[in-house]
């Protein structure tokens, strides 16, 4: 329970008089993406004309992406940028340097991302430029002129909610630096395509779509008559409707295609009551629906785009689920690509100097083929998965749950002791959840995992049953993308569903209990951003649609929770459902969304509410703050910037007020239970944050377009205080001892995709207000007093030399160094002790044995002051031993280590009187007989290549070189693993000592001829 001290009540007064804290008192603090690999939804690609392995493709909200090696690896050129939801992306064909980015998915399906206009990079994806159309939010399609890479069209559709008056076709003639508006009839439709006619630029074909997507879940969105198909033939200037002619008078989305190969046939892919493939062979005048194949306009809303190849105008494919071709001018179709689970694609990319080399885009990441499509490169290479929640279990190490758009749900884990890094080999999809549900783990059995509406699936069978809690209680209910699905925080144990109503089961789902009436409105209404004459509506449904979306349990009172819904209600029991009351902030109206309630895990009457209205056409963060149950509010948005709407908000459980904050523009962190708002973005890129979630030491979060991040070790943020900067060592939290797995056979290449394990060992945050003046030092000592490791910043860790190295430079591991610079740092001591300098060989850094669990001290020397903290190591959680078991294993490894020292020091002596007797090219018999001795008890063996000296076959025990082999051995047997010392260990070293200490014997024997033989 958190405990209002007299400082802990100074701190927070004193948080309350300052907005923001130094961000550099967490400067060194860094996300780690763990994952996962398989790719998220691309709707733009492009080759590069001249370049046969360069391509590009932009995902949807993970930003672009670049590949010169045909799709072998992928490398993120656009993450300095604010925005990471891609629409549209095109390569000039005069120059490849330059390089065009329209932000804003415009696929109009029922959860998209928003973009900030068009961008320009003229050095190949470098720099980028920032070139207007800021409130398109949606850009479909990019056009550069093939001849002048300053003459650029857009297609901009628009805000996906409502009206506004950029949206349409727009031209620059200037590179970006001005736009024109010259396509577009009001502020309700957009553009959704654009083609040039081969050859001529002058002459170009534009879709409009006039479309609106409800704040309510439904699949298709509204469409209205402003939908067509226009041409210009002048540049641009002027347009005319292509209507009549055999083309349909009622359509939505159109996409476009013209071949190189024919240039006055132009295909149009329709979406509407006479929907299908249509074909002009003169240039937009008359018209020939070729095909109704369903296949090619199932969802023509979300799909509808069409590539003609541009050597053979009669060869043509369509984007669906599937991937789709004709060879016949598109009278008849084969399926190419794609499987019955739906790979969902949108773009295909042909290069018309080979057309063999194409790139695919589709919700599963992008694909590269140089054999035109007889094999394709890998989409289990890009990490732009689209995660909607994150859920982690009580295992270790723990595992991090989410449902991946358009793939399903997964699970990684978020650190690995067997292996190197993070990678595929430990990715594990799940059969609960689906592509959009919520994960639930069972709190007390990390086997069970629970998802979706609902199944429960048990990880040691691999079987999945479903618990529906709807099975007992047939009737009509809604459902959104996302349903929520949340364990009980305190006891007693129970897992919470909702849909419209609120359902329990404290049984793991053999029966549950509706606990509820309808959360919902009665009547919400549709917002005013809709409205937009001939628009069509979603008929069918009934007044109330709204349905909960939000469940936050109380960590502290088993029977109080608290509930939202996505039409704008706050609902709170105090009686595990017996009753329920409404608890709205007054300022919330119909459809702002509840996007997540946090329950203070400190006061029970204190709560957080997210809220998202971006489906009614405001963008502006809403949060809000309650301490008497819901019936005062309090809005807690300072700092958060407009866009940056709510998707989650977090309490940090270690300290009170420490709130983190989930939006679309990133991930937000407040010192002051809210009152003010800083970024935590560090090196994260600007994707949307869908959820967090705070386990332990680390904040996970979900984000949209780049999958799952971890922020390690949360120690900075938690003891962050109001300021100036002053130098401080802050508490360490207690470290796991924990051992990484040493050969598990050669490990993945550096071009297989892999996310990096957190360091292993102690980290140890400390902040400097100034640069010191003379080295900084660290030391750590144990319980009695005793010097374990010491540190200074004046060592200088070995640097990998590749003329020397037996290994490539990134192989080699780089040790924690202390840094002097201003502002927060962290080293991480490695949890073994100094090695003796007879062992070291003048290495700060190499370590030697590891240290027992128990209590140290960490010392901090800055300019002469030192600062204390104390430092708990415990065991790794899996491993169970008494304590006297650490220190007998450390105690035997420390007699093992005193006869290496011993050795090493007889080895050091020894190897200097052979190089003596060496360099006497004249030798006498008895400084023969001597050396020849002496090279016995050393075991030196001499190669024509001294690399290979391992290979020659050690011939007796009483030889220098068998016992380092047989010491470094036992050591290895005795400090490697966690355990007991074994009866042969303990034998081996009294056999060890024994043969050492006749060695040494023999060496001083051997030493006192050679004395009597004036040799020192």
């Amino acid at each position: 329970m958190f405990r209002r001290t007299p400082s802990v009540l100074l701190m927070l007064a004193t948080l309350a008089a300052h907005a923001q804290l130094a961000p550099a008192q967490f400067q060194d603090l860094h996300w780690r993406m763990i994952g996962p690999f398989r790719g998220g939804r691309v709707l733009t690609v492009s080759g590069v004309p001249g370049h046969p392995q360069r391509f590009w493709f932009g995902a949807v909200d993970g930003g672009v992406w670049e590949t010169d090696d045909a799709g072998h690896t992928w490398q993120p050129r656009f993450d300095g940028q604010p925005t990471q939801a891609i629409g549209a992306l095109a390569v000039a064909p005069s120059n490849p340097d330059v390089i065009y980015v329209g932000t804003g998915e415009a696929d109009m399906r029922s959860d998209i991302t928003q973009g900030d206009g068009l961008y320009r990079s003229t050095d190949g994806g470098g720099t980028w430029t920032h070139l207007g159309l800021a409130d398109t939010q949606q850009i479909g399609r990019i056009l550069v002129d093939p001849r002048n890479a300053d003459r650029v069209f857009v297609a901009a559709l628009g805000h996906p909610y409502g009206p506004n008056a950029e949206r349409g076709v727009f031209r620059t003639e200037n590179g970006g630096r001005t736009w024109t508006k010259v396509l577009g009839p009001d502020a309700a439709t957009g553009a959704i395509d654009l083609a040039f006619e081969p050859g001529n630029p002058a002459v170009i074909y534009a879709s409009l779509w006039q479309t609106r997507r409800t704040p309510w879940s439904i699949y298709p969105p509204l469409e209205g008559p402003g939908s067509g198909l226009w041409k210009s033939v002048d540049g641009g200037t002027h347009w005319t409707r292509i209507a009549g002619g055999g083309f349909p008078a009622s359509a939505g989305r159109i996409g476009l295609a013209v071949s190189n190969a024919v240039p006055r046939r132009v295909y149009a892919l329709v979406d509407g009551p006479e929907g299908g493939l249509y074909r002009s062979e003169d240039a937009g005048g008359h018209w020939t629906r070729t095909s109704a194949d369903p296949r090619i306009w199932a969802r023509g809303w979300y799909f509808g785009r069409i590539t003609a190849d541009p050597a053979d105008a009669n060869r043509i494919w369509v984007m669906n689920t599937i991937l789709l071709r004709s060879e016949d001018g598109g009278e008849h179709f084969v399926a190419q690509s794609g499987d019955f689970t739906g790979d969902d694609f949108h773009e295909l990319w042909v290069d018309s100097a080979d057309p063999r080399r194409q790139i695919v885009g589709s919700d599963q990441g992008a694909q590269v083929t140089v054999n035109g499509g007889r094999t394709w490169s890998s989409r289990l290479n890009q990490p732009t998965a689209q995660i909607y929640h994150v859920a982690t279990d009580q295992g270790f190490p723990y595992r991090v749950y989410g449902a991946q758009q358009d793939s399903g749900a997964v699970g990684i884990p978020s650190l690995t002791t067997f292996h190197g890094t993070i990678s595929l080999e430990q990715f594990h999809e799940l059969t609960t959840g689906g592509e959009a549900g919520m994960i639930a783990p069972d709190p007390d059995n990390p086997k069970v995992i629970y998802g979706g509406t609902v199944d429960r699936l048990d990880l040691t069978t691999e079987q999945t049953r479903s618990v529906d809690p709807t099975l007992a209680k047939p009737d009509l209910y809604r459902r959104a993308w996302t349903l929520p699905l949340a364990f009980s925080r305190r006891g007693p144990k129970a897992l919470y569903f909702g849909n419209q109503r609120l359902f329990r089961t404290t049984d793991g789902g053999l029966h549950w209990d509706a606990i509820s009436p309808d959360l919902t409105r009665p009547d919400p209404g549709a917002p005013p951003s809709l409205q937009a004459e001939g628009m069509t509506c979603d008929a069918g449904t009934d007044s109330r649609r709204g349905v909960i979306y939000a469940i936050a349990p109380s960590p502290l009172d088993g029977k109080l929770l608290w509930v939202g819904t996505d039409d704008g209600l706050v609902w709170r029991t105090p009686d595990g459902g017996a009753h329920w009351e409404a608890v709205t902030p007054p300022e919330l109206g119909p459809w702002s969304k509840i996007a997540g309630i946090e329950a203070s895990p400190f006061d029970a009457g204190t709560a957080y509410v997210a809220v998202d209205r971006h489906r009614i056409e405001d963008r502006q963060p809403h949060l809000y703050r309650t301490r008497d149950g819901g019936k005062h509010w309090t809005a807690i948005t300072a700092g958060l910037p407009e866009g940056a709407f709510l998707n989650a908000v977090r309490e940090d459980p270690a300290r009170r007020g420490l709130l983190y904050a989930a939006t679309e523009q990133g991930i937000f962190v407040s010192f002051d239970a809210g009152d003010h708002w800083q970024s935590l973005q560090l090196d994260l890129p600007r994707v949307s944050v869908r959820d967090a979630v705070v386990h332990g030491n680390d904040l996970v979060i979900a984000t949209h377009g780049r999958g799952f991040w971890i922020l390690d070790g949360l120690t900075p943020l938690r003891q962050a205080e109001p300021g100036p900067l002053r130098t401080r060592l802050l508490k360490p939290a207690t470290v796991l001892r924990l051992r990484p797995a040493t050969f598990t056979g050669t490990p993945l290449t550096k071009e297989e995709p892999q996310a990096p394990n957190p360091p292993f060992g102690a980290w140890i945050d400390y902040v400097l207000a100034n640069t010191p003046k003379a080295p900084i030092t660290l030391e750590i000592r144990d319980a009695k007093g005793q010097l374990v490791r010491r540190y200074s910043s004046a060592d200088h860790a070995p640097a990998p030399d590749p003329a020397t190295a037996h290994a490539a430079p990134e192989w080699i591991p780089r040790p924690s160094t202390l840094a002097t610079t201003p502002g927060q740092h962290r080293f991480v001591w490695p949890l073994h002790r100094m090695l003796p300098p007879a062992l070291s060989h003048g290495n700060a850094y190499a370590d030697g044995r590891w240290v027992p669990p128990g209590h140290y001290t960490v010392a901090l020397t800055v300019d002469g002051h030192t600062l204390r903290q104390p430092l708990e190591v415990v065991p790794d959680p899996r491993v169970h031993l008494p304590a006297e078991a650490f220190l007998h294993q450390d105690a035997l490894g420390a007699r093992i280590e005193a006869l290496q020292v011993q050795l090493a020091a007889a080895e050091g002596a020894a190897r200097k009187l052979h190089g003596l007797l060496r360099a006497r090219p004249q030798q006498g018999a008895a400084l023969r007989t001597l050396d020849q001795k002496l090279t016995t008890l050393m075991g030196l063996a001499e190669t024509a290549n001294p690399a290979n000296v391992w290979a020659v076959p050690i011939t007796s025990t009483g030889t220098f070189r068998y016992l380092g082999g047989a010491l470094g051995q036992l050591l290895h047997a005795v400090d490697g693993a966690d355990g007991e010392p074994t009866p042969d260990a303990k034998a081996g070293y009294q056999r060890l000592a024994a043969l050492l200490q006749d060695t040494l014997d023999r060496w001083k024997t051997l030493q006192q001829k050679a004395a009597g033989l004036g040799l020192k």
